[in-house]
């Protein structure tokens, strides 16, 4: 089988168009996500219409979606820093969120956050904002609006990318301490490179497994293309990274082809729902998938 990678770098209308064209070089698998659902989803059903294997990250229509029970992956950081909070800082915090709540898919996360953090009497909430852009520089900017009036932080939480912007704000004005804690969502590298690090403010990171879902999703299409019976969902699972568990991560994560193939070890990172194939493609995944919705 041929492989492809083609890049939409943000721009809806290329992304519309490239799935066009695949669907017209009688592609048998597509893998892709989208900031504007809305806007990408009807060329999405014509590719699910044409017989390929559909697999989103997060939002719909999708013959196979993927995504994380995104309150669990906020309570799992929420959780994670809340321990800290006890354990280092007397019980008692001023808390920055650098949210998302914009992007409705990943609310849930910073519900879960406040709801951990609202219930510590000793906790503050300073700052519950979305930096704008939501990225690294985002993150810088906000963080130095906040200092002004909050110069001293304990815990600061949201996206990794954001939180990295804020550590640079931080240690831009003098601010950063060990005792600190930031944490962030995604694993991403410059993240894990910190949690390394003995004196870095940087604690937690909330992976979700990229090359394993990744894996899967691959293998998935494989199977598709065989015939065979494929879930219709899949959980990644939060986990929280730190400086005492990254070893066994990051191996596991060099070999996703062990992991997948080990029951109990893929088991740790997805969770599977549902199933369907070729022949009932007509009952694909059409809305906004949860597995925390009742």
């Amino acid at each position: 089988m041929g492989y492809r990678r083609v890049l939409a770098e943000n721009d809806v209308g290329k992304a519309i168009d490239q799935v066009h064209s695949l669907v017209a070089a009688r592609v048998g698998a597509i893998v892709g996500t989208s900031s504007d659902p809305v806007a990408f989803g009807p060329s999405l059903q014509q590719a699910i219409w044409s017989g390929a294997l559909v697999g989103t990250i997060v939002p719909p229509p999708a013959t196979l979606l993927l995504n994380a029970p995104q309150y669990r992956t906020g309570k799992v950081l929420a959780d994670a820093a809340i321990e800290h909070i006890k354990a280092k800082l007397g019980g008692k915090a001023k808390v920055v969120l650098l949210t998302h709540d914009t992007m409705e898919f990943l609310a849930p996360r910073f519900t879960a956050m406040r709801d951990g953090l609202n219930a510590i009497p000793g906790v503050t909430i300073v700052a519950d904002i979305a930096p704008k852009p939501v990225n690294k520089e985002g993150g810088f900017a906000t963080m130095q609006t906040i200092l002004v009036a909050n110069p001293d932080v304990d815990v600061v939480l949201g996206g990794d990318a954001v939180v990295l912007g804020a550590l640079e704000a931080l240690r831009a004005a003098g601010k950063d301490r060990p005792d600190q804690f930031l944490g962030g969502i995604d694993g991403e590298p410059e993240a894990v490179s910190e949690i390394r690090k003995a004196d870095s403010p940087y604690k937690a990171s909330i992976a979700l497994s990229s090359p394993v879902f990744g894996y899967a999703m691959g293998q998935f299409a494989a199977d598709w293309l065989d015939g065979k019976s494929i879930p219709q969902a899949m959980d990644i699972l939060p986990i929280a990274l730190t400086r005492a568990n990254l070893e066994w991560y990051n191996a596991d994560l060099l070999d996703p082809a062990s992991v997948y193939a080990d029951p109990a070890r893929r088991d740790h990172y997805l969770k599977m729902y549902g199933n369907i194939c070729y022949d009932s493609r007509n009952e694909y995944v059409n809305f906004p998938w949860s597995s925390e919705l009742k």
